[in-house]
């Protein structure tokens, strides 16, 4: 496949020259592509016979000539003509590092016989590939791109999940595109050279960081990852609500700063692009906090009578779990500990027990004390 298919001859003194069937080729990535092209040289000079004595073609941009063949990355993908006068090259499985400008070269037993053809060959190697336009996720139309200059009338080949579906003079086809489908399109003649296929997101992901215990204040990135042709172009995050996801957020990553304990709940992301959306599984994020202001209970509530029982009761929200309950009265200049557990019971209580308590609650991020609970012992 090429353009501007046009002779260029070099010809230097006494019939030295170098011609190239075309300057410029266009190839699509896979193929092979033939660099056609012949010298000539003088038969003698000051009758010495001319002799040569290598031929090989290089890249332009190399400092030094250095033979294509020699080259580790064209290994087993360069060939040379055999034939007397014909210096064409053939470059199989083409890549697209492969672009350059090329030249031949060939060197004889004459003094200063030595002959590089310019403006030598410049090979473009593009990539077949595909686009759509959507409607609604129902009829999406579908584009064949090459860089290779074609005939208006050249034909294309559209695969749907490998399989062959039709060949259309159009580069565009209509079609509904089911989300689990890929399409995918190649030139006529170069169906083994297809685009890659393109696909509506297949699988989502949500990983967040840092990693690790996330603690209240702390700032956690969540990043949503997708596989699709095209590109996601739209990432969408939701929380889990008690009735329905609620929306918190677009881009890849959704950034929770200065975390706090109702941020705690279940997340995921809806990737999306022209051909279709997935929703990502979800991902919980556990806020971890010390306690909170504690409260304390009191039980049987009313008048404590003297002899009777009374339970003293701590509640503190925290995450991790309280661990560790303390309780306090309050003395003359310090306070007293008087036990631990989240209840502590006064039994066969007196006039001495009146006086003021309180709980501290404890987990591995802090503790917090409760406001102080005024117990008044009644003598009956």
């Amino acid at each position: 496949m090429s353009s501007n298919m046009s002779w260029f001859v070099v010809q230097g003194q006494n019939e030295w020259g170098v011609t190239y069937t075309s300057t410029q080729i266009c190839a699509l990535k896979g193929s092979t592509v033939v660099m056609s092209c012949t010298y000539t040289y003088p038969p003698q000079i000051k009758k010495q016979k001319t002799t040569v004595e290598k031929t090989f073609w290089f890249i332009n941009r190399d400092i030094k000539p250095v033979n294509l063949k020699t080259k580790s990355e064209y290994k087993g993908r360069v060939h040379y003509s055999s034939n007397k006068n014909d210096c064409s090259v053939k470059i199989s499985d083409l890549r697209q590092s492969d672009s350059a400008q090329y030249k031949f070269r060939f060197i004889t037993n004459q003094p200063g016989g030595n002959y590089t053809g310019s403006p030598g060959v410049t090979l473009n190697v593009h990539v077949t590939r595909s686009s759509c336009r959507n409607s609604n996720c129902v009829q999406v139309e579908l584009r064949c791109h090459s860089s290779c200059r074609l005939p208006d009338n050249y034909k294309y080949t559209w695969f749907k999940n490998r399989q062959t579906i039709r060949s259309e003079t159009s580069s565009s086809y209509f079609t509904s595109f089911p989300s689990e489908d890929t399409v995918s399109c190649a030139v006529k003649g170069y169906e083994m050279f297809s685009s890659p296929p393109a696909f509506a997101p297949t699988v989502s992901s949500v990983s967040f960081s840092p990693s690790g215990e996330i603690i209240e204040g702390s700032s956690v990135t969540l990043t949503c990852t997708s596989d699709a042709n095209p590109p996601v172009t739209k990432y969408t995050w939701y929380k889990r609500g008690n009735n329905q996801p609620q929306s918190r957020g677009e881009g890849q990553q959704f950034v929770l700063s200065f975390i706090n304990s109702s941020d705690s709940g279940s997340y995921s992301c809806v990737s999306e692009n022209d051909l279709g959306l997935k929703m990502s599984e979800y991902v919980y994020i556990d806020v971890k906090y010390p306690p909170r202001l504690p409260s304390v209970s009191v039980s049987p509530s009313g008048q404590i009578v003297k002899g009777s029982s009374v339970t003293l009761t701590c509640t503190s929200d925290a995450n991790p779990p309280v661990t560790k309950y303390t309780w306090y009265k309050r003395g003359n200049n310090q306070l007293q500990s008087r036990g631990e557990g989240q209840q502590f019971v006064l039994s066969f209580i007196n006039s001495s027990d009146s006086g003021s308590y309180s709980c501290v609650s404890e987990n591995s991020l802090g503790l917090k004390m409760s406001e102080y609970v005024y117990i008044d012992v009644k003598c009956e």
